[in-house]
Parts: structure tokens; C-alpha cells; sequence
């Protein structure tokens, strides 16, 4: 499983990259804003420094703008993936932006036959929100698995792009499915490194070689 970290905050992405938890970058609007920085200079140095995909977002909500922004967006740099949203323009998008040999990830995906309708399009990635489902009392999980399911039946080459995490246990759940890839904050993805037991053991470790009064160096 590919992991990407959602966010536009330089910093956290760096930190991940060092210990090789990033395998790419989703940025949206929110997130630059969130940034209070130029949209192209975010991009530009989130893609010198991972490389990997990195998402960035159109912001328009005809095709045909949709189309020239996601051109502009791809000439940031080579591994920009050009995020379009999950509507009837998306989709003509994806598909002008696909066959012209752009990355593509449709997102705002919530139903199965939105993400059939994204693969048949070309869309790189689908990018389901499982978190917002949750939110609505439904179980945001199913979907991946629904997804998968389908697109394994017919061999569609869009990879399954789990999005909207929040928590470590979202993570496991679509890992066992077989999500392609998440995407999550960088808090959630350090803390998949966390455990009461690992915490207890190693505190017990360190108080018995501390009564041997050794060093190992």
C-alpha cells in the first residue's frame, strides 16, 4: 500500500519523507489556504521534494476550465497529479486531461457508481471519502470494498485512493480490503506507530539495563 500524506504544510511532509512514509502528496484548496501561501510555490516545492504524485487541485467547475487550469497545474512539474471533483464536467476533464497524458485524480467520490463512472473516464486514482460517510452514519469502509470488488471484475487500472482518514483503524480496514493507496494527515500516520504495550516494554526495558549500570558505547 502506497502512502500519501494530505496536506500542504512543507514541514510535515518533510519530517514523513525523512523516515520514507511518503510515497506522495493530495493537496485541495483548503489546504493551501490553510498555508497562506502562493498555490504554484506550495506545489512547486512539495514536488521538488517528494517524488512521488502530488495532487493539486482545479478549482473551476466547467470542463472546459477545468481543463486549462489542470494544463496549467501539470506544468508545475512532471509528477503533478491534476485533481478533478467527481461531476459530469469532472469527468469530461478527466478524460480530455487523461488522454492527453496527464495524471488524473477524480475525488469527492461517495458511491460505487461514481467510482465505476471515474474509471471508465481514466482517472488515475479515485479518491472515496470514507470519513465523511462515517460523519453520515454510514460505514465509509463498505465502499472501498465495494470499489475493489468491481474494479477487480473488470480489470480497471484506476487505482482505489482512500481518502478523508481519521483514524489508524480507517487505515487497517482498507488495507485488509486492498486500498491502492491512503491518504491522511500526518498526525494519523505517525500514530500508527503507537502502543500502550510498546510504550510499557520499553519502559520496563530501559529500567532493567539501567540496574546493570553498563554503556553500550
Amino acid at each position: 500500500m502506497k502512502f500519501f500524506v494530505d496536506t500542504a504544510d512543507i514541514a510535515a511532509i518533510r519530517d514523513l519523507h525523512e523516515l520514507g512514509m511518503v510515497d506522495g502528496v493530495t493537496t485541495n484548496p483548503s489546504l493551501i489556504a490553510k498555508s497562506g501561501r502562493n498555490i504554484a510555490e506550495v506545489i512547486r516545492e512539495i514536488c521538488e521534494l517528494v517524488p512521488g504524485p502530488v495532487s493539486a487541485e482545479v478549482v473551476a467547475s466547467d470542463a472546459a476550465e477545468m481543463i486549462r487550469e489542470g494544463k496549467h497545474l501539470a506544468q508545475i512539474a512532471g509528477n503533478i497529479t491534476v485533481k478533478v471533483p467527481l461531476t459530469l464536467d469532472g469527468l469530461k476533464a478527466c478524460r480530455a486531461l487523461s488522454d492527453d497524458g496527464h495524471m488524473v485524480n477524480v475525488t469527492l467520490c461517495f458511491s460505487p457508481a461514481q467510482a465505476i463512472l471515474a474509471a471508465k473516464a481514466g482517472a488515475t486514482f479515485i479518491s472515496p471519502f470514507i470519513g465523511r460517510l462515517d460523519d453520515m452514519h454510514l460505514d465509509g469502509v463498505d465502499l472501498i470494498a465495494d470499489i475493489r470488488e468491481i474494479y477487480d471484475n473488470y480489470g480497471y487500472e484506476t487505482q482505489i485512493l482512500a481518502a478523508s482518514i481519521r483514524n489508524v483503524n480507517h487505515i487497517i480496514e482498507v488495507a485488509k480490503i486492498g486500498a491502492d493507496v491512503i491518504t491522511a494527515p500526518p498526525a494519523v500516520i505517525k500514530s500508527m506507530a503507537n502502543h500502550l504495550l510498546t510504550d510499557k516494554g520499553l519502559e520496563q526495558f530501559n529500567a532493567d539495563w539501567a540496574k546493570t549500570g553498563q554503556k553500550i558505547l
